[in-house]
């Protein structure tokens, strides 16, 4: 069956069943098929495709979390990820491409069908190596490419085969062409490799310094050298790992050497890393770089620029394939731990870097590297006596967890590890406080004032003063959701009177100011809370740090509303919405779409506002609880809500807050700001 035909069944299939899986073997082009149907299929589905990939994952664990992440959903609530990952699909019309799911079958086939029960609007694509077994899949199989002689009559020339090695060799020998004169030898390869379109790719990039005649030629011996010794592998395998095997022989021994190692990243990776990373042992580190470019030449590595840097991946079954040597070389255990040192150290480079000038940046690279971050904890989760490397990693990614939107999968890590060390020591003491503020960004306030307290208690045992500090600080922030507000100003206070040298800015002195100018401002002392803020935000200029100051205007603008500066408060609350757009700051962004929301409602647009109070609520809905469950917060917003229906009527009211709960975090912000310009891009 070609390729035409294979669509046309796949488009049947998706409109008539609700979870379809791709199956076939490795290389045969499932993921590229997922993705064309995906593009020809994106106007049948009223809110869209999206595509998640399962193929870097190790813990089933994370199947939801990075379903989740890939809908563009904050993992900002403290509720259940299904029962986030429910609620945003809600009555959504969506096709979502699952890729690489045979690692993670029985995950995804739990997750899929409580899906599907629950969202009548959802349509899966899946992609495996074999049948997810799920109730109401429905597979269709991706064979090979038809070789030359498998249809009766057909044009060798217009062979799909053929016309793939012709596409990928012209690609890197300008002017060839399948002609006359090499249609027998070409036709002839295509049958050796079974169709298999990576095979055939992995052979067209020697055309580089071999002819299609020498090409075939060297391949019949490797398979020749094979049959004896994968009988009892399947033909097609057999085919896609003599194609592989070959390649790989045809490198040099140090391109093989770097393929191997290169085969612990996740995902994509930068120079840096893979120099750190797979240096020594007969492979210096100034060879890496020409290495690397003749990996790429020869289609083994992909390259790809990105606003970060240039970064470079292996696909997923050359990695494969590389992970299979590294074992044979015995050499997996050492450079998996030279992978999570790497990372170590990068995560220790971002949290003493993160309140500087380039804030954007970091937080770029950092979701950059967040599979191989995800890699590097779960082989401290998983070996023995790496739990406190774990913690180190985990805790100094605290700004990744609370500031970059990825709240749910911090707490995942930091409470499994948790589990694991129960000694009371100084990494195990900052891992709490990382918890505790993970606990209040979610409004989960038990669980944030419990982890502050074990905290303390350890900080106490071990003598570490920082963390009591923090702790200090965490509970402070309990204590300021709760409303309690002379325990929180005591408790604020501390930690800034401690902080004042400005030697830690986040999360301990900033935080802390912009916390208690809020108490300040509840307790009715606006200009007191001004004060405060205005010293905060000259900080914050002065280091280049936007991250905090962006809840410092947002802070200001609420002080600015109580004083009647009706321009300022709306100015403020944009200002600090542009920030935040940046790091996708979800639970800031829901913060200040409030104070917008009543300063239109002051400003006579009750409609208006009515709308920013629907989207903002969708969104609470989805990354945290609403208002961070704050009894202040949640007295704000319902004052705001009633104002609007006595203005506007039940019914209207209604309508405008149904609109603007349809709109997307992007859309929200964009009706919040109104008109208005973006200003300047900050560093990078």
């Amino acid at each position: 069956m070609g390729r035409t035909r294979l669509l046309i069944t796949l488009r049947q299939r998706l409109q008539e069943h609700r979870l379809v899986t791709v199956t076939g073997i490795g290389g045969v082009g499932k993921s590229r098929t997922a993705l064309r149907i995906a593009h020809q299929m994106r106007d049948h589905f009223r809110d869209g495709v999206w595509f998640a990939d399962l193929a870097r994952l190790q813990d089933s664990g994370m199947v939801r979390h990075t379903i989740t992440s890939a809908l563009g959903i904050t993992d900002q609530s403290a509720r259940s990820a299904n029962e986030t990952l429910i609620e945003w699909l809600g009555d959504r019309e969506i096709l979502l491409i699952i890729d690489t799911c045979e690692h993670m079958v029985d995950a995804c086939a739990a997750l899929f069908e409580e899906l599907m029960a629950s969202a009548k609007g959802l349509t899966i694509l899946a992609t495996s190596r074999q049948s997810l077994n799920a109730k109401g899949e429905h597979t269709v199989t991706i064979p090979p490419l038809a070789v030359p002689g498998d249809l009766p009559g057909e044009n060798i020339f217009t062979n799909e085969a053929v016309q793939l090695f012709a596409e990928r060799a012209g690609a890197v020998v300008p002017n060839f062409m399948v002609d006359e004169r090499n249609v027998g030898p070409v036709a002839e390869l295509c049958r050796r490799l079974d169709g298999i379109p990576l095979a055939i790719e992995l052979a067209a990039v020697r055309m580089r310094a071999l002819s299609v005649e020498q090409i075939l030629g060297l391949l019949a011996d490797r398979f020749s050298l094979l049959a004896g010794a994968s009988r009892t592998a399947l033909p097609r395998h057999q085919t896609l790992r003599a194609a592989i095997g070959w390649s790989h022989e045809l490198c040099e021994p140090a391109e093989r050497l770097l393929w191997a190692r290169l085969s612990v990243f996740s995902g994509d990776f930068e120079l840096d890393a893979a120099r750190y990373v797979c240096a020594g042992d007969n492979l210096p580190s100034e060879d890496i770089m020409d290495l690397i470019a003749s990996l790429v030449e020869k289609s083994i590595l992909l390259s790809d620029g990105t606003p970060s840097g240039h970064r470079y991946r292996l696909i997923d079954t050359l990695r494969k394939y590389g992970e299979e040597w590294l074992e044979k070389l015995e050499e997996t255990e050492q450079i998996r731990e030279r992978h999570r040192d790497y990372y170590l150290q990068l995560a220790t480079r971002s949290e003493e870097a993160w309140s500087g000038a380039r804030q954007v940046y970091w937080y770029v690279r950092m979701r950059h590297e967040h599979d191989n971050i995800r890699v590097a904890l779960d082989y401290c989760l998983r070996t023995p006596g790496q739990e406190q490397s774990g913690l180190k990693l985990l805790s100094s990614l605290w700004f990744m967890w609370v500031a970059c939107g990825l709240a749910r999968e911090g707490r995942f890590y930091l409470e499994k590890i948790l589990e694991l060390v129960s000694q009371p020591s100084s990494e195990r003491c900052k891992a709490l406080w990382v918890l505790s503020y993970i606990h209040s960004a979610q409004g989960n306030i038990a669980g944030a004032m419990e982890a502050a307290e074990k905290c303390s208690s350890d900080a106490v045992r071990v003598g570490d003063s920082g963390a009591v500090i923090l702790a200090t600080k965490m509970l402070g922030t309990s204590a300021f959701l709760q409303n309690d507000l002379q325990k929180a100003s005591a408790l604020l206070g501390v930690a800034i009177e401690f902080h004042k040298s400005g030697r830690e800015l986040n999360p301990g002195l900033l935080p802390s100011i912009v916390e208690l100018s809020m108490v300040l401002l509840i307790q009715n002392e606006p200009a007191e809370a001004e004060v405060l803020l205005r010293d905060c935000i000259a900080v914050c200029t002065q280091r280049g740090e936007l991250w905090l100051r962006s809840y410092a205007i947002y802070a200001l603008a609420s002080v600015y509303q109580v004083m009647g500066r009706s321009s300022e408060a709306m100015s403020n609350a944009r200002e600090a919405l542009r920030i935040k757009r940046y790091f996708h700051d979800v639970l800031g962004i829901g913060l200040a779409i409030e104070v917008v929301a009543k300063q239109a409602l002051e400003e006579g647009q009750p409609v208006l506002a009515a709308r920013l109070m629907g989207g903002g609520q969708a969104n609470w809905r989805t990354f945290g609880m609403p208002q961070m469950n704050s009894p202040f917060f949640n007295t704000e917003h319902d004052r705001c809500i009633k104002e609007c229906k006595r203005l506007l009527g039940e019914a209207a009211y209604d309508e405008a807050f149904a609109h603007g709960r349809k709109l997307s975090l992007d859309e929200l912000i964009e009706l919040a700001l109104g008109d208005q310009e973006d200003g300047p891009a900050p560093q990078m």
